[in-house]
């Protein structure tokens, strides 16, 4: 066990008393697993169902260049928002954090139901991905503070694969939704009905962080607490996001696999299902991509956690089935890719989308749901990274808020370009090659920076008192 979960580092803490013990109703309540299915709830209802609209291509709509433009404003607000999330959650506290990063997602899908009833309303879509942007930097920064802080060392991988499928189920049950109500649809966007249960579940999702457990009172199941930041001040704060990178430069490695993270969405949802398919066969291929996450995400997240390796030999051994896995997809969507243009497809010139009865359409499924499993492989992947270089949430907070930052900077430019119309080939290339590229840095890194156990030593967050002074390992052990 490393140092870091044996005791509580922050000034005034509390670990000269045992940790408290929870039996019955209330301690299925405090079980880190239970939180973490909670946390998955929050997102499942939220970007789940946000995910389910913008796997559809176009959001649902027949003219795909108004969600690309308020995708392009969605990342670009989300970048800026997660960079400085992290301090903001280690301020206000991970459920405040949580309840607040919910609202955009309602405003935005109303948006796209604003545009069915009103086709003049794109002004709004596009303002409302802007909101939804900064409301999400919010949500995932507490989200993957508290998901990589409560598992112990050796479930993190597992805890990953759990929340990222009940996560996804978000997205399938969405998706779901939309074939069964758009199945015998002959128009080329989906129903009212179809934002209206989608707009009453991102509410639900709004209301589930108020009944999450107080993080400061949750135990490991090996014992431990988990470390709730205790920075007063908005100075130590936005200090720690320099202490975080200055003290583990090694990380900055991980960035160009931040970066391409969201931006293979645009090619595989507009410029594959969105260019090619009629909207039941975009609905149902979203079925399918979403569900295949499952599967993808629970199989990586225990290799991740196998018991039979070492940390350092399982992060080599996620690293090389992700390496496997980006040629094979990129490959094969290379295959069909250089067969079509948006020319070509374009309905002006008489293009005729493929249905689920074609005789096109099985092999090009399955090209979605392989999609689909890179995807939350990579994203698995991504995380456990990072909860491998540290346990401490104030800098997992930090870290996620880089992740995401990076992300949707990386999104926020694809989106846009797709929006003016580059070529569906440049768009795949970029695609192939930082995805490629993002791998390659990261391999030092692992080399580096992954140990078989993380120490105090790797924690400098966590040892940084009130005034932001970051504290010697010695004096904090001999205290």
């Amino acid at each position: 066990m490393s140092d870091i979960e044996k005791r509580d580092y922050h000034e005034g803490s509390d670990d000269d008393h045992a940790p408290p013990t929870y039996t019955g109703l209330k301690g299925f309540y405090y079980r880190p697993v239970t939180q973490v299915v909670m946390l998955a709830f929050i997102c499942f209802m939220c970007p789940g169902l946000f995910n389910a609209l913008t796997g559809l291509g176009g959001g649902g709509q027949v003219d795909e260049t108004t969600q690309a433009n308020a995708n392009s404003a969605l990342y670009s607000t989300f970048a800026v928002s997660a960079f400085f999330s992290g301090t903001i959650h280690n301020k206000i506290g991970s459920r405040l954090t949580l309840q607040l990063g919910t609202i955009g997602y309602s405003i935005y899908i109303g948006s796209f139901l604003s545009l069915n009833i009103h086709p003049g309303a794109k002004a709004f879509v596009i303002a409302a991905g802007a909101i939804l942007g900064v409301c999400a930097g919010l949500l995932w920064t507490a989200q993957g503070s508290l998901m990589l802080a409560y598992p112990t060392e050796g479930q993190k991988g597992r805890f990953i694969g759990i929340f990222w499928a009940i996560f996804n189920l978000g997205g399938v049950m969405g998706a779901a939704v939309s074939l069964g109500q758009n199945f015998h649809s002959t128009s080329g966007n989906v129903k009212n009905s179809t934002y209206i249960v989608f707009l009453i579940l991102t509410c639900v999702g709004f209301c589930i962080p108020m009944f999450m457990a107080d993080p400061k009172k949750m135990v490991r199941t090996d014992g431990t607490r988990v470390v709730v930041p205790r920075h007063p001040s908005w100075k130590t704060e936005l200090w720690g996001l320099w202490i975080c990178l200055r003290d583990d430069p090694w990380v900055i490695l991980l960035f160009p696999m931040f970066f391409a993270s969201n931006w293979f969405y645009t090619w595989q949802f507009n410029d594959y299902n969105g260019a090619l398919f009629d909207i039941r066969g975009r609905a149902l291929n979203n079925v399918v991509y979403w569900s295949s996450q499952i599967f993808g995400s629970l199989g990586i997240g225990f290799l991740l956690d196998s018991k039979h390796l070492t940390r350092r030999s399982r992060a080599f051994a996620g690293w090389g089935v992700l390496f496997v896995m980006v040629f094979a997809v990129n490959g094969w969507s290379y295959a069909y890719q250089r067969n079509y243009t948006r020319a070509t497809v374009s309905p002006a010139n008489g293009y005729v989308p493929i249905d689920i009865h074609d005789s096109d359409y099985p092999a090009r499924v399955w090209l979605m749901i392989f999609c689909g499993l890179l995807d939350s492989m990579w994203q698995t992947a991504a995380y456990w990274l990072m909860g491998a270089v540290s346990n401490d949430p104030a800098k997992l907070a930090y870290l996620t808020g880089f992740y995401k930052a990076l992300q949707s900077a990386g999104a926020a430019g694809i989106w846009r370009a797709d929006g003016v119309g580059l070529p569906f080939m440049n768009i795949f290339v970029s695609t192939w090659v930082l995805c490629a590229a993002g791998l390659i840095c990261a391999l030092p890194m692992l080399y580096i920076r992954v140990k078989n156990h993380t120490d105090l030593a790797d924690e400098s967050i966590a040892r940084m008192d009130a005034s932001g002074n970051v504290q010697p390992v010695e004096k904090l052990i001999h205290n």
